[in-house]
């Protein structure tokens, strides 16, 4: 089978592989590869400006979440010569190489590939030591505390606004939420991390009942880590609108803030592949415009250190 994107003939083999079966107690054959490539399809005018250019690591699947995975960061040597792809620098030495998903006939290709998640770098492949995101990734400490990831978020969007910044809230399809605050890219990586850590011990310390940035689970006690190391060199995040390879193909998110204020939302996997068609024709874009709002780091530097 191929499908036809634009002037590309995309081959899509086994499309009637079921990638995501249906969850337990639900109706219905599950998801299958062309289901997936349809579903990229769908999403690709939200997702695409998130992943454009970015180099991205990819979680594989190719028997579906059923069978096996892995993570593959290493363009595969069988991609079309018209993918993107970009050499980046190791943290361990060396390079390798990567693509980008600049387009929705690479979407495709990806779903061929059954990359049934996909986690671009929070930097562009023209200045990868340059972020244009900044990421906080806020999990529940315990199974089902998806009320303490809410406040944590919500506290979070107070202080980047007293900090001039702007963050935009995504659930992840899996246990939690994203914040992401869109930069300038004017600051190295370790600098950016620098100001996610700083910014991360502000919110902690305002509520040490229930935030720590302890990294070590025990030093924790129950609770929530407000993670920033996903800001790091060569670390990647899910993308928006990424299925995640769980049962019920749940999706991560872009939200507004009242979405994510309503105390009816108690799930990060509230949202599934069935559901974005809708949630699309009925939602406006709720990360419409956020590059308009990249900011520098140096001013919130100083406001850090203005206390």
């Amino acid at each position: 089978m191929t499908v036809q994107v634009g002037r590309r003939r995309v081959p899509l083999t086994h499309p009637d592989k079921i990638l995501f079966p249906p969850a337990d107690g639900s109706s219905g054959s599950g998801i299958d590869k062309a289901g997936l490539a349809d579903y990229l399809r769908l999403v690709a005018d939200r997702m695409l400006p998130h992943v454009r250019e970015h180099p991205l690591a990819l979680q594989r699947f190719p028997d579906g979440t059923g069978g096996s995975g892995f993570f593959a960061k290493k363009v595969p040597e069988s991609a079309p010569d018209w993918v993107h792809t970009v050499t980046v620098d190791r943290v361990t030495g060396g390079s390798v190489t990567m693509l980008c998903a600049d387009d929705v006939a690479t979407l495709v290709y990806l779903a061929d590939l059954a990359a049934l998640a996909l986690h671009p770098w929070p930097s562009r492949a023209a200045a990868p030591r340059r972020p244009v995101r900044l990421i906080f990734d806020l999990d529940p400490p315990g199974a089902d505390d998806f009320a303490v990831v809410r406040r944590a978020a919500l506290a979070l969007h107070d202080l980047l606004a007293e900090l001039e910044l702007s963050g935009y809230p995504m659930t992840t399809g899996s246990r939690g939420v994203h914040v992401v605050v869109p930069l300038a890219a004017r600051q190295d990586v370790d600098e950016v991390r620098a100001v996610a850590g700083a910014i991360a011990d502000r919110l902690a310390a305002r509520y040490p009942d229930e935030l720590t940035t302890q990294v070590r689970k025990e030093q924790r006690h129950g609770r929530l880590f407000v993670d920033t190391l996903r800001n790091a060199y060569a670390q990647h995040a899910i993308a928006p609108y990424s299925p995640r390879p769980l049962p019920g193909a749940p999706v991560a998110t872009p939200l507004s803030w009242d979405e994510l204020a309503d105390e009816t939302l108690t799930s990060a996997q509230r949202y599934r592949i069935p559901d974005l068609a809708d949630r699309l024709s009925t939602v406006d874009d709720p990360w419409a415009g956020l590059g308009r709002h990249a900011r520098d780091l140096d001013p919130v530097r100083r406001r850090l250190g203005e206390d």
